[in-house]
This record gives structure tokens, sequence and C-alpha cells, in this order.
């Protein structure tokens, strides 16, 4: 399985903070905010990925996450020249899918407890899988309406009058055919590429599985300057009341065993010493004590 991670789009919801950095390299707390949805990826046993990214952009994300392989991993990189919607991301980067299975996360999409997506990931056989979440403003997003059976029955993206309260997150699991069906999409009234019609083209097929987020899952979306600093706020106060980090790919490759016990420690002797790296070191003591030996750092 393999992962694409779109970070394009003019993130003109967050200006003039895009005016520094793109959206997705924005802070949430204490971490860029692409860390997040790499993070999940990397839990799900995710090992190869293609960011996609403005030609602006895509030095300043290379500049930070390089090659991958520090977290045991692979990453690639693509431009968007334009953001034509979701789904062109299925065109960018066919070449890197290849024959593989792919998963689609978009970059500005924040995740938080259960284990709901590497569950997802790997009992994964076929077709596509995508996720509902209970949201107040569906109005905002893609949305799903099950029958009384809980079964999906239709999306639509962005109604006026939506059918449920479930929205679709921004990540998708979809076999290799997702290749033919992108390439088949028509542009929308909006003029863009949309992801819902190729969950309906799958939902056509009877091959479209929804799978709906657990209530003690908390999805964030941080495109504008209020989620945000809302994101923040909530990524700061889990973190302080239970001592982990959350986005953390560091400790995610090393619990994955991307990375071993040595490979974790030579990361933190190259970090600066600053919360981050005083964390990382307190998951190398756990590991140890786990272990039943001392660490060296």
């Amino acid at each position: 399985m393999k992962a694409i991670v779109l970070a394009g789009g003019a993130g003109s919801r967050l200006y003039p903070l895009t005016q520094v950095s793109s959206k997705q390299l924005q802070a949430v707390f204490d971490k860029p905010m692409i860390y997040y949805p790499l993070t999940v990826l990397i839990a799900s046993g995710v090992r190869e990925f293609c960011l996609i990214a403005t030609p602006h952009d895509l030095p300043r994300y290379q500049n930070l996450l390089g090659d991958g392989n520090q977290w045991g991993v692979a990453i690639q990189y693509r431009e968007q020249p334009r953001p034509e919607g979701i789904a062109q991301a299925f065109l960018i980067a066919a070449d890197f899918v290849g024959s593989d299975d792919v998963i689609l996360m978009l970059g500005d999409n924040i995740f938080s407890g259960g284990d709901d997506f590497p569950r997802a990931v790997s009992s994964f056989t076929g077709g596509a899988t995508i996720f509902a979440y209970h949201v107040k403003d569906p109005e905002r997003y893609g949305v799903v309406e099950f029958d009384r059976n809980g079964k999906a029955i239709s999306i639509e993206e962005k109604p006026q009058h939506p059918k449920s309260n479930y929205a679709v997150p921004g990540v998708y699991v979809y076999d290799n055919s997702v290749l033919g069906i992108a390439k088949a999409v028509k542009p929308s009234i909006r003029g863009e590429l949309e992801i819902t019609d190729i969950n309906l083209e799958y939902l056509r097929l009877g091959k479209l599985q929804v799978r709906r987020l657990s209530r003690g899952f908390a999805w964030l979306d941080a495109g504008t300057s209020t989620a945000l600093h809302e994101a923040s706020s909530y990524i700061e106060a889990i973190e302080r009341r239970q001592g982990v980090k959350i986005g953390c790919p560091e400790e995610a490759a090393l619990v994955r065993g991307f990375l071993s016990i040595e490979q974790f420690e030579g990361l933190i002797t190259r970090m600066p010493k600053c919360e981050y790296s005083e964390y990382l070191h307190s998951v190398s003591e756990e590991w140890h004590r786990l272990q039943g030996g001392s660490s060296e750092q």
C-alpha cells in the first residue's frame, strides 16, 4: 500500500499566514501540520509516499522532510501546477502509484484517537474504503447518506440540504482501479475534479465501504485561522494531559519497526535540545525500560 499526501492549493482561507509558508507547513501547536497526516500513515504501516505541492512550496517540503530515510520511509515529490480538485492527485501521481493500492490523504486534515485507520488499511481487500464522521455543519463537506441498515446509499459534495450529518474526512483508501476511474472524471460545476465523483463510481459498482469513525475519534480541519487555532489548542490540551505527542513521525516509525532503537536514538542526538527532543528521549527511556535494559542517552 502506497500513500499520496496532497499538500497543494493556495490556502486562501489562511491568508495572510500563507504569505509566509504553505498551509500544511503552518504550526499546529508544536509541529508542522504535515507531520500529522504523515504520522497517521506511518502508524498504518505505509512506507512509500508521494507528496504533492505547488512548484513554489515543494522545495520547502523537500527541505523539511527530505527523502524520508530518517523515518525509515521513502518520500517522492510531484508538482501541482494548478489546484484543479482533489481527484487531480491521481493524475499527477499515477506513475508513483503504479500497480499498487493507494491511500490519498489531505495534508490539512488532523486525526487523533483510536486505531480506525490502521485497522482499515490492514483489512483492505479491494474496492474503496472511505470514512464518515458526525459533524454539526455537514454542508461544508462531502456528505454520506445511510439507509436504515447502515449502508451508504448516496454521497453529495457540499450539499445545500444535507441528507445526514456524516461528513467524509480527507482520507481515502482505493484499489488500483482508482487510476482509471480518475482519468474519466470530468470537472464539476465548480471547475474541479471532485473526489466525490470517484467515490460515487465505486458506490455505483457496489465496491464502496464506508466506515463510521468512533465517537472517541477526533477529526480537525485546520483550513481557516480560527480552525488552526482550535486545532493547536486541542492538541496542546491532549498532549499536556496525557504526556504523549500526537503527530510524532519518529515515534510512529519506532513503534512500527521502521526504525531500530539505535536509529531512533541517533535522530535525537542530531536534534537541538528542546521539548520535542526531550519527549523523544523519554520515549527511548520507556522503550529500554520495557525491554528490561538501560538507555545510553
